[in-house]
């Protein structure tokens, strides 16, 4: 078939130029556009005897003949595993990961660990679970449906981006452990959903999310039984018990929390029975709980547990490349989480894929916001991480960049009249000599960007967006100031991460490249949204993604697994999109979150909400429309911190946000500024419809009545 596949492709000419499937094709800019291309094209179209259908399959053009399924230069590298291994074999003592140490309040420099001593603690990491009798991972069974995992194999992660994050991970890897990572994002409720649903046997916490985890452990207590949670002072301010208090105290030399149950519960019930050991990373010995020993619970530290298994090393127990890897639960359509189930040979094809678009090198240092959910809430402290670390290679989501964008903006603006013309010169002209293929003149850095390039430490060489689409205002704006490629790509979960990615090269803003060399893209017709394969002058349709990369499907869940791949192999993503000049995918609407108005009208609220979620006082934007009314309504949180600064400005006195929110200075203020160019967020729409079912009922109320012709309410 590959042969005859290949004679097929050969004999095209024009359309595809002779290719060795093991060697990239050249690239070149485009310097009269302004824009990258492939000697071919971006992308290349299958010829029509290898296509499925009447859809045109897409891949890469520097892999049109066959999809990577690894690494071309290390086939050995076949799980996580070994690929850590070749690492640490490759790096040993080079730097890995890095993190500040806070001693007495302040904030130090960077404290690293070596690829070396990584792969030591993950040994000892690893052995401590083994000698706490945490079962590894055995076969799996069912093509989509996994019904069976050995009941202990998963292990939990329930903190935020740390170093110990990493190396729990790599321990799971050598051992043949399964990692389930866990969010706070997602609430209690659904953290115990996924512990129960995914058996998870040991959970890895810090000490905010311990209180989380022991709550769930427990139900009801004797009435003079006492539960001692480790937390910091903050958490009392925030912490609800869901059952009725007896006592209710706090010492606050010793950082702990005392409750005492009331008598009337009746019995003890265990919440989340699979949990056996819970390791407190960052926690201290002597002020780590003792659980009653009818739980079966062992509440201990992370550096215990390595001291343990550095006593009783265990021997590597390495999976193989079909067993899973990780367990990444999303959230579901009705607000239920859905696991996904990723093996090693999906995560190391994308790897593979992603890695031939991307130049890195050893002496890179890489900051990585993708996954780190407190970012939005300490926007200080991460800028001042940012600076000190002076990173090459900047990964993050787009708010973070839109808050970058509206800062570097704001201070243009209060600059004054000269700054402000000199810095629109600079950048019109940079960015005109970018988008033409030429290089800017070095004068424009020297008086201007130079400043802003420190902001993130003066060497990022190298910026990556993912997680939701990025502006393309916001994209130029950020290769004009920084000076460097600022690249975005997309994927989801379930293809175990990228699915397409711009090149480096290419300076055209608003599109994700085209698919990684590990997988393939079809568009297929959505009719009820009036996107068709036939479209012109681009084909139009729903994204759906076939490869290596795909995943295994949906934890004990056959039917949304079916739902979600067809029986051709084919994920569909939901997402819709269109195929634009040489080969880009661009992303243009959603398909599953549309609704219709009572008039008839099909919206796309994502649409609306990126439009409005760009002002620069909105944090999140929820746009909601009933097909029992004819009007959308919206529900906005602010921004704190902008709205806090915005009121000192204007010298508007308050006690505390709410009261600040409903001053009607500040209302008009922010309905002025909604389109504005700034910031875009996305939030679970199912969730925020319950939580805001109250208001969204009083919207339409109002709505109602100051209309003539009253209309049905939710």
């Amino acid at each position: 078939m590959e042969l005859a596949a290949q004679r097929r492709l050969q004999t095209i000419n024009g359309h595809l130029s002779s290719i060795d499937g093991s060697e990239p094709s050249p690239l070149r800019p485009n310097h009269t556009a302004g824009e990258f291309f492939l000697e071919q094209g971006y992308s290349v179209v299958l010829p029509e005897k290898l296509q499925t259908g009447k859809w045109n399959v897409y891949r890469s053009a520097r892999y049109p003949l066959k999809l990577l399924t690894g690494f071309p230069d290390h086939p050995e590298i076949g799980t996580l595993h070994d690929n850590f291994v070749r690492s640490v074999e490759t790096f040993r003592d080079y730097k890995y990961l890095g993190t500040r140490v806070r001693v007495n309040g302040t904030v130090g420099e960077y404290r690293w660990m070596t690829y070396g001593e990584a792969a030591t603690a993950r040994t000892a990491l690893g052995s401590g679970l083994v000698f706490h009798g945490i079962p590894k991972a055995t076969e799996v069974f069912g093509p989509f449906s996994l019904l069976i995992l050995q009941q202990g194999s998963c292990v939990g992660l329930y903190f935020i981006n740390k170093p110990e994050w990493m190396i729990v991970d790599h321990a799971c890897s050598a051992y043949s452990y399964i990692s389930v990572p866990l969010y706070d994002t997602l609430g209690p409720d659904a953290v115990k959903y996924i512990v129960n649903h995914a058996t998870v046997q040991a959970i890895f916490c810090v000490s905010q999310t311990l209180s989380i985890v022991s709550m769930l452990l427990y139900k009801l207590f004797n009435s003079d039984e006492l539960i001692l949670l480790y937390v910091k002072s903050y958490e009392l301010l925030y912490f609800k018990w869901q059952m009725s208090l007896k006592t209710f105290c706090y010492t606050h030399d010793l950082h702990f929390f005392v409750l005492k149950l009331d008598l009337q519960l009746l019995s003890f019930l265990s919440e989340i029975p699979s949990v056996r050991l819970i390791v407190v990373v960052g926690g201290v010995d002597d002020q780590i709980p003792s659980l009653p020993s009818t739980t079966g619970v062992e509440v201990i530290t992370y550096s215990k547990l390595l001291s343990q298994g550095q006593r009783n090393l265990q021997p590597f127990c390495p999976p193989k490349p079909d067993d899973v890897a990780t367990i990444c639960y999303t959230s579901g359509t009705t607000g239920t989480p859905k696991g996904a189930v990723l093996s090693h040979r999906g995560l190391i094809a994308n790897a593979a894929g992603v890695n031939c678009g991307i130049r890195l090198y050893p002496s890179d240092i890489l900051i990585n916001c993708l996954f780190c959910f407190l970012i939005l809430q300490d926007n200080l402290k991460l800028m001042d991480d940012i600076s000190a670390l002076r990173p090459t290679v900047f990964c993050s989501v787009p708010r973070l960049y839109n808050r970058i964008y509206a800062g570097i903006a704001n201070a243009v603006k209060t600059s004054g009249v000269l700054r402000e013309r000199l810095f629109n010169a600079a950048f019109n002209a940079k960015k005109q000599a970018i988008q033409s293929g030429k290089n800017p003149s070095p004068m424009w850095d020297r008086l201007v960007f130079n400043k802003i390039k420190e902001k993130l430490g003066g060497r990022v060489r190298y910026m990556v967006s993912g997680a939701s689409p990025l502006s393309p205002d916001v994209m130029d704006f950020l290769r004009v100031c920084f000076g460097c490629p600022v690249v975005q790509g997309y994927g989801m979960t379930e293809s175990s991460c990228v699915i397409s990615c711009m090149d480096e090269n290419d300076t055209l803003s608003g599109h994700v490249g085209s698919p990684i060399p590990s997988c393939e893209v079809k568009l297929v017709d959505v009719p009820e949204m009036n996107y068709t394969s036939e479209d012109r002058p681009y084909p139009r349709g729903e994204i759906c993604i076939r490869g290596p990369i795909v995943f295994q499907g949906y934890y004990k869940d056959d039917v949304q697994t079916r739902e979600a791949v067809d029986e051709d192999g084919w994920l569909h993503s939901g997402d819709i999109g269109l195929w634009s000049p040489g080969g880009r995918l661009k992303i243009i609407d959603r398909k599953k979150n549309i609704f219709k108005l009572a008039q008839g009208e099909y919206i796309a609220p994502e649409k609306i909400e990126n439009v409005y979620a760009k002002c620069k006082f909105v944090a999140q934007c929820f746009v909601y429309g009933d097909s029992m009314n004819s009007s959308l309504v919206a529900v906005v949180s602010v921004d704190p911190e902008i709205l806090k600064n915005w009121a000192a400005a204007e010298r508007i006195k308050y006690d505390d946000l709410g009261q600040l929110c409903s001053d009607p200075r500040v209302r008009s203020a922010v309905l002025a500024d909604l389109n504005a160019v700034g910031r875009e967020a996305q939030i679970k729409r199912p969730q925020a419809k319950a939580y805001f079912a109250k208001a969204i009922a009083d919207m339409y109320a109002e709505l109602s009545a100051s209309d003539s012709s009253p209309k049905p309410m939710l």
